[in-house]
Protein backbone atom coordinates (compact mmCIF):
# COMPACT_ATOMS: atom_id res chain seq x y z
CA UNK A 1 0.00 0.00 0.00
CA UNK A 2 1.23 3.69 -0.69
CA UNK A 3 -0.34 6.39 1.20
CA UNK A 4 0.51 10.19 0.26
CA UNK A 5 0.20 12.36 3.39
CA UNK A 6 0.06 16.03 2.72
CA UNK A 7 -0.53 19.07 5.29
CA UNK A 8 -0.86 22.95 5.56
CA UNK A 9 -2.99 23.13 1.39
CA UNK A 10 -3.55 26.22 2.32
CA UNK A 11 -5.96 27.52 -0.61
CA UNK A 12 -2.98 26.32 -3.38
CA UNK A 13 -4.84 24.66 -5.86
CA UNK A 14 -2.07 25.03 -8.28
CA UNK A 15 0.24 23.31 -5.91
CA UNK A 16 -1.89 20.59 -5.01
CA UNK A 17 -3.32 19.69 -8.11
CA UNK A 18 0.00 19.61 -9.52
CA UNK A 19 0.69 16.72 -6.55
CA UNK A 20 1.97 12.90 -8.26
CA UNK A 21 -0.35 10.51 -8.58
CA UNK A 22 0.18 6.63 -8.14
CA UNK A 23 -0.58 6.70 -4.64
CA UNK A 24 -3.62 4.07 -3.20
CA UNK A 25 -4.87 6.40 -0.57
CA UNK A 26 -4.49 10.38 0.25
CA UNK A 27 -4.22 11.87 3.88
CA UNK A 28 -4.47 15.00 4.76
CA UNK A 29 -3.25 16.75 8.22
CA UNK A 30 -5.57 20.18 7.86
CA UNK A 31 -5.32 23.68 7.00
CA UNK A 32 -7.11 23.42 3.70
CA UNK A 33 -7.71 27.34 3.45
CA UNK A 34 -6.58 30.60 3.80
CA UNK A 35 -3.63 32.28 2.86
CA UNK A 36 -4.52 30.65 -0.60
CA UNK A 37 -6.38 32.46 -3.70
CA UNK A 38 -8.56 29.07 -4.08
CA UNK A 39 -10.02 27.63 -1.57
CA UNK A 40 -12.91 25.97 -2.70
CA UNK A 41 -11.31 24.44 -5.72
CA UNK A 42 -8.91 23.05 -2.56
CA UNK A 43 -12.07 21.82 -0.36
CA UNK A 44 -13.53 20.27 -3.06
CA UNK A 45 -10.67 17.91 -4.32
CA UNK A 46 -10.36 16.52 -0.32
CA UNK A 47 -14.14 15.85 -0.59
CA UNK A 48 -13.60 14.19 -4.00
CA UNK A 49 -10.67 12.34 -3.19
CA UNK A 50 -9.80 11.86 0.30
CA UNK A 51 -11.83 10.20 3.30
CA UNK A 52 -8.91 10.55 5.67
CA UNK A 53 -8.78 14.40 6.43
CA UNK A 54 -8.21 15.92 9.82
CA UNK A 55 -9.01 19.77 10.61
CA UNK A 56 -6.75 22.54 11.21
CA UNK A 57 -6.65 25.95 12.63
CA UNK A 58 -7.56 27.35 10.06
CA UNK A 59 -10.57 25.19 8.74
CA UNK A 60 -11.55 25.58 12.25
CA UNK A 61 -11.50 29.35 11.63
CA UNK A 62 -13.47 29.39 8.76
CA UNK A 63 -15.81 26.43 9.82
CA UNK A 64 -16.46 28.53 13.21
CA UNK A 65 -15.82 31.90 12.53
CA UNK A 66 -13.35 31.90 14.55
CA UNK A 67 -9.82 33.11 15.30
CA UNK A 68 -6.95 30.95 13.92
CA UNK A 69 -4.70 32.41 16.29
CA UNK A 70 -1.65 33.06 13.89
CA UNK A 71 1.44 34.62 14.88
CA UNK A 72 1.77 38.47 15.24
CA UNK A 73 3.93 38.02 11.98
CA UNK A 74 0.98 36.41 10.11
CA UNK A 75 -1.80 37.75 11.75
CA UNK A 76 -2.71 40.56 9.24
CA UNK A 77 -1.91 37.97 6.34
CA UNK A 78 -4.46 35.53 8.05
CA UNK A 79 -7.50 38.22 9.12
CA UNK A 80 -7.49 39.52 5.41
CA UNK A 81 -7.37 35.96 3.73
CA UNK A 82 -9.93 34.56 6.11
CA UNK A 83 -12.23 37.23 5.17
CA UNK A 84 -11.43 36.65 2.01
CA UNK A 85 -12.52 32.50 2.49
CA UNK A 86 -15.40 32.80 4.31
CA UNK A 87 -16.62 34.52 1.17
CA UNK A 88 -15.95 32.24 -1.19
CA UNK A 89 -16.73 29.38 0.07
CA UNK A 90 -20.23 27.90 0.03
CA UNK A 91 -22.40 27.18 2.84
CA UNK A 92 -21.71 23.13 2.46
CA UNK A 93 -18.13 23.89 2.16
CA UNK A 94 -18.17 25.20 5.20
CA UNK A 95 -19.87 22.82 6.48
CA UNK A 96 -17.33 19.91 5.51
CA UNK A 97 -14.48 22.24 7.31
CA UNK A 98 -16.64 22.12 10.71
CA UNK A 99 -17.54 18.60 10.78
CA UNK A 100 -13.71 17.28 10.20
CA UNK A 101 -12.44 15.43 13.27
CA UNK A 102 -9.46 16.69 15.66
CA UNK A 103 -7.73 13.50 15.47
CA UNK A 104 -7.94 10.02 13.79
CA UNK A 105 -6.49 6.90 14.56
CA UNK A 106 -5.72 3.78 11.54
CA UNK A 107 -4.21 0.81 11.28
CA UNK A 108 -3.02 0.06 7.49
CA UNK A 109 -1.04 -3.60 7.73
CA UNK A 110 1.01 -3.79 10.78
CA UNK A 111 1.12 0.15 11.29
CA UNK A 112 -1.48 1.79 13.79
CA UNK A 113 -1.24 6.00 12.86
CA UNK A 114 -2.22 8.62 15.08
CA UNK A 115 -3.22 11.72 12.80
CA UNK A 116 -3.64 15.30 14.37
CA UNK A 117 -2.92 18.75 12.74
CA UNK A 118 -0.39 20.11 15.38
CA UNK A 119 0.03 17.64 18.44
CA UNK A 120 -2.35 15.51 20.74
CA UNK A 121 -2.53 17.62 23.16
CA UNK A 122 -3.31 20.33 21.83
CA UNK A 123 -4.71 19.64 18.04
CA UNK A 124 -4.98 22.63 16.74
CA UNK A 125 -3.07 25.40 17.73
CA UNK A 126 0.09 22.88 19.51
CA UNK A 127 3.33 24.52 17.67
CA UNK A 128 5.73 21.54 18.02
CA UNK A 129 8.81 22.01 16.40
CA UNK A 130 11.18 18.91 15.35
CA UNK A 131 13.64 19.35 18.15
CA UNK A 132 11.50 19.95 20.50
CA UNK A 133 11.35 17.70 23.90
CA UNK A 134 7.84 17.63 24.18
CA UNK A 135 7.52 15.10 21.34
CA UNK A 136 8.39 13.08 23.94
CA UNK A 137 5.20 13.25 26.63
CA UNK A 138 3.10 13.41 22.97
CA UNK A 139 3.89 10.21 21.74
CA UNK A 140 2.90 8.80 25.50
CA UNK A 141 -0.28 9.86 25.21
CA UNK A 142 -1.21 7.88 21.73
CA UNK A 143 -0.95 4.12 20.98
CA UNK A 144 0.24 4.28 17.63
CA UNK A 145 3.90 3.29 16.08
CA UNK A 146 3.50 6.89 14.29
CA UNK A 147 2.22 10.30 15.06
CA UNK A 148 1.52 12.37 11.53
CA UNK A 149 1.36 15.88 12.25
CA UNK A 150 1.53 19.22 10.50
CA UNK A 151 1.00 22.99 11.18
CA UNK A 152 4.96 24.03 11.61
CA UNK A 153 5.04 23.75 7.17
CA UNK A 154 8.48 22.36 7.49
CA UNK A 155 9.22 18.41 7.07
CA UNK A 156 10.86 15.99 9.27
CA UNK A 157 10.76 12.32 10.61
CA UNK A 158 12.03 12.26 14.13
CA UNK A 159 12.02 8.51 15.69
CA UNK A 160 11.77 8.31 19.54
CA UNK A 161 12.17 4.77 21.24
CA UNK A 162 9.94 2.91 19.22
CA UNK A 163 7.72 5.33 18.05
CA UNK A 164 8.23 8.04 15.05
CA UNK A 165 6.35 11.70 14.46
CA UNK A 166 6.14 12.29 10.72
CA UNK A 167 5.59 15.71 9.58
CA UNK A 168 5.42 16.48 5.79
CA UNK A 169 5.68 19.78 5.72
CA UNK A 170 3.60 22.25 3.77
CA UNK A 171 1.91 21.28 0.31
CA UNK A 172 0.67 25.43 -0.30
CA UNK A 173 3.16 26.97 1.75
CA UNK A 174 5.81 25.73 2.72
CA UNK A 175 8.84 27.37 4.82
CA UNK A 176 11.76 25.45 3.73
CA UNK A 177 13.76 28.50 2.53
CA UNK A 178 12.68 27.05 -1.06
CA UNK A 179 8.97 27.38 -2.64
CA UNK A 180 8.70 23.34 -3.91
CA UNK A 181 5.68 21.75 -2.12
CA UNK A 182 6.27 19.15 0.44
CA UNK A 183 4.54 15.81 1.44
CA UNK A 184 5.44 12.23 2.48
CA UNK A 185 4.73 8.61 1.26
CA UNK A 186 4.28 6.33 2.95
CA UNK A 187 5.13 2.67 1.38
CA UNK A 188 5.24 -1.14 2.66
CA UNK A 189 6.12 0.32 6.45
CA UNK A 190 8.59 2.86 5.33
CA UNK A 191 8.24 6.95 5.14
CA UNK A 192 10.01 9.32 2.59
CA UNK A 193 10.20 13.01 2.51
CA UNK A 194 9.48 14.20 -1.20
CA UNK A 195 9.07 17.78 -2.90
CA UNK A 196 8.04 19.34 -6.40
CA UNK A 197 8.44 22.06 -8.21
CA UNK A 198 5.04 23.35 -9.22
CA UNK A 199 3.74 26.84 -11.02
CA UNK A 200 4.11 28.94 -8.59
CA UNK A 201 3.60 31.90 -10.61
CA UNK A 202 0.32 30.50 -11.30
CA UNK A 203 -0.53 31.06 -7.55
CA UNK A 204 1.27 34.67 -7.57
CA UNK A 205 -1.31 35.56 -10.71
CA UNK A 206 -4.56 34.05 -8.82
CA UNK A 207 -3.81 35.73 -5.85
CA UNK A 208 -2.51 39.18 -7.56
CA UNK A 209 -6.60 38.72 -8.96
CA UNK A 210 -7.78 39.27 -5.11
CA UNK A 211 -5.72 43.00 -5.11
CA UNK A 212 -4.97 42.60 -0.82
CA UNK A 213 -3.66 45.31 0.41
CA UNK A 214 -0.17 45.88 -1.00
CA UNK A 215 1.88 44.82 2.21
CA UNK A 216 -0.28 41.58 2.71
CA UNK A 217 -0.12 40.73 -0.73
CA UNK A 218 3.91 41.29 -0.90
CA UNK A 219 3.75 39.22 2.08
CA UNK A 220 1.70 36.21 0.79
CA UNK A 221 3.54 36.44 -2.17
CA UNK A 222 7.46 36.25 -0.79
CA UNK A 223 6.41 33.20 1.22
CA UNK A 224 5.26 31.59 -1.82
CA UNK A 225 8.46 32.23 -4.05
CA UNK A 226 10.36 31.98 -1.15
CA UNK A 227 9.37 29.14 0.99
CA UNK A 228 10.10 31.99 3.41
CA UNK A 229 8.78 35.83 4.76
Amino acid sequence: MKIAIISDLHGNYEALRSLPTGYDELWILGDLVNYGPEPGAVVDFARTNSKVVVRGNHDNSIGFDVDPRCTVRYQKMADLTRRYTASALEKEQKQFLRLLPLKLELKREDTRFYLCHAKPSDPLYGYCPEESDEWVEELEQVNADVLLVGHTHTPFIRKIGKKIVVNPGSLGQPKTGKPDACYAIWENGDFQLKSFPYAVDKTVETLKALAFPVDVEKDLITVLQTGSV
